[in-house]
């Protein structure tokens, strides 16, 4: 792959943070993810991806990352609605091909827009953050259902600390190790706080 000639030096775990507390994107308190677990912290993409030109450093060292990973040519990015779409638009972007994304249309994944995936494409799934990967696995379910390759995924945040198993190579630039809770096993000092959902996604949802 030519574009492997100019990878650059890799973007810390420290660094990588440091953006996000820059942006006031490292939120403290009692967030209810979008998997429905409970987290003392969380991690605000949108705030991060609001200024293009931080964006542009971390997507560009995210990039960086998934050529260390994976060998294939990546041919479309592909991510789900609506966590992943803007990240899905600037590794388009770093990459140099079209980028696309999957909604969810009674609770599975489907392309709308005119959005289609010519069989055999190679694919790169690009999401926000993975937690327990649930919906990088059914996004990656749904790209090989509409006939294209997956590649491989990238996020910038692991929050699974390289457990979550997507079954292709994954690339990010930061795992880290915040403890998550089901939501009938919280601890006390975090259950006297009101729990918030600050996704796409009302608690209702």
């Amino acid at each position: 792959m030519s574009d492997r000639a100019n990878v650059v030096a890799d973007m810390t775990k420290d660094e990588v943070l440091t953006e996000f507390r820059d942006a006031g994107a490292l939120l403290e308190g009692h967030f209810v993810l979008t998997s429905g677990l409970h987290s003392s912290a969380y991690l605000q993409c949108a705030r991060v991806m609001m200024d293009a030109q931080r964006g542009g450093r971390l997507c560009g060292a995210l990039r960086d990352k998934v050529l260390a990973v994976i060998d294939d040519d990546i041919e479309l990015v592909v991510s789900p609605a609506m966590g992943g779409v803007v990240v899905g638009y600037e590794m388009g972007r770093q990459f140099g091909v079209p980028a696309i994304f999957f909604e969810r249309v009674d609770g599975k994944f489907a392309l709308r827009r005119g959005f289609e995936i010519v069989q055999g494409t190679k694919c790169l799934m690009v999401e926000d953050i993975v937690t327990t990967g649930l919906s990088s696995r059914e996004c990656i379910a749904a790209i090989e259902h509409c006939g294209g390759v997956v590649a491989g995924a990238c996020c910038l945040i692991d929050r699974s600390n390289g457990t979550a198993n997507l079954k292709v190579p994954l690339a990010c630039l930061a795992e880290v190790d915040i403890p998550t809770y089901e939501a009938d096993n919280i601890p006390g000092h975090l259950a006297q706080i009101p729990a918030v959902k600050p996704g796409s996604r009302s608690l209702s949802a």
